[in-house]
This record gives C-alpha cells, structure tokens and sequence, in this order.
C-alpha cells in the first residue's frame, strides 16, 4: 500500500517509552503510518499544522497545556482531523469533557494495540470510540439519576440507527445491518441530529451511551 493511502498519525504523549510503544502499532498495521510523535502541547499544535495528521492520538495530561484544550485547538486548525484521546484515566468526566472538547473518542493506554488500531480505523469511518469502562461508567452515571431521557424522542429505527452509529458504523455499514440504503440512513440520521440538537456523530453516540440504559 503506498504511503499516500495510509492513515497518517500522529501521537502526543509525554512519556517516551509511551510514544515508543505506539509507534509500534504501524508494524502491526500496515495502513497506518506514524509520521511523528512529540511531547508536549506547543509541539502537537505545530506538529498539526507542519504535518497534517489524519488521527491525532492524545493524552489529556501534557507539561505545558491541558489535552483537552489542544483538542478543541486541533479541531479548529483541522476540523476534519480525528482526535483520539488516549489516557490512564478511566474517569466518566474526564469523558465526557473531551467529548464536549471535540474528540472522536476516548480509550484507556490499558488497551492492546489491536484495540487501539481498531479505534483509529472506526472514527477514520466517521464512527466514535468509547473504551468500554468509560461506556459502563456513563450507564451507571445515568442509572442514578439525570434529566429527562432524550432517546424517548426518537422513533424506534431511528434508535436502531443510531445505536449502529454509536458501535461506530458507517452509514454504509449501518444500511447493511438494517437492510436499508445508506441514503435513508443518512435520512434517518439527520432527523436524529435535529431531535438531539446536536451536529456531530460524536455527540450523538455520547448522548446515547448517557441514556440508552433508560430506553
């Protein structure tokens, strides 16, 4: 496969045995190219620019700035560059803060490199990746109480729709599985949005791993 079709990443951590390992992932998949690794906020932003990375993998804690402000900072420079959030932090907050500062997803470093190649290839697919204690974690928040269930909005294909979303499906994908076109699942998808009021599958899948325990 030739450099230009692989999936440019970059990674943002401050511990070198950290960005060592990850770069590791590239000889396990071949689509994947890491074309640099640095460690701190100044660094990644003009890593950013310079480089122009597909995927930005991204810890929430750097030396000099917050992850999560880089996030927002990286989704201005690169609106169509995917930001996965990689941390030690299994916190629903931290979460649900990086989803709210833009990020594609969120995994704990914990995860085997198959995992973290798969996220990668989910949100360059326009899916979300959420690490699956994260996932326990928001269900649980909602079991204890919280507003007004938003999913109740939804027709029932439109819920099945959007769960296909938030296990990181394509449109195509998704058309697949419902035995739809990918045209009325896009349909279906935006009057999802509209019904959510939000713009982005991202925030569509968090809004369903808060409340899809209630439905």
């Amino acid at each position: 496969m030739s450099a230009a079709k692989r999936i440019r990443t970059l990674v943002v951590d401050d511990h070198h045995v950290v960005r060592l390992g990850l770069r590791g992932i590239q000889e396990i998949d071949r689509k994947i190219e890491i074309i640099g690794d640095v460690a701190t906020a100044a660094e990644a932003l003009m890593a950013v620019e310079k480089k122009r990375p597909d995927v930005i993998l991204l810890d929430v804690r750097l030396p000099d700035r917050s992850g999560l402000e880089i996030c927002r900072e990286i989704k201005t420079i690169r609106p169509d560059a995917k930001v996965l959030v990689l941390t030690s932090y299994a916190d629903d907050n931290w979460a649900l803060a990086a989803m709210d500062a833009g990020a594609d997803g969120y995994l704990l470093k914990e995860n085997d490199a198959h995992k973290i190649i798969e996220a990668i290839h989910s949100v360059m697919n326009g899916g979300a990746s959420f690490d699956p204690t994260i996932t326990r974690a928001l269900v649980e928040r909602v079991r204890n109480g919280g507003p007004k269930n938003p999913l109740g909005e939804l027709s029932e294909l439109e819920l099945r729709v959007l769960a296909q979303v938030a296990d990181g499906k394509t449109d195509k994908e998704a058309a697949q599985v419902l035995d739809l076109q990918p045209k009325t699942v896009r349909n279906y998808l935006d009057r999802t949005f509209k019904k959510l009021g939000v713009n982005t599958r991202t925030q569509a899948t968090l809004v369903y791993i808060r409340n899809r325990s209630q439905v």
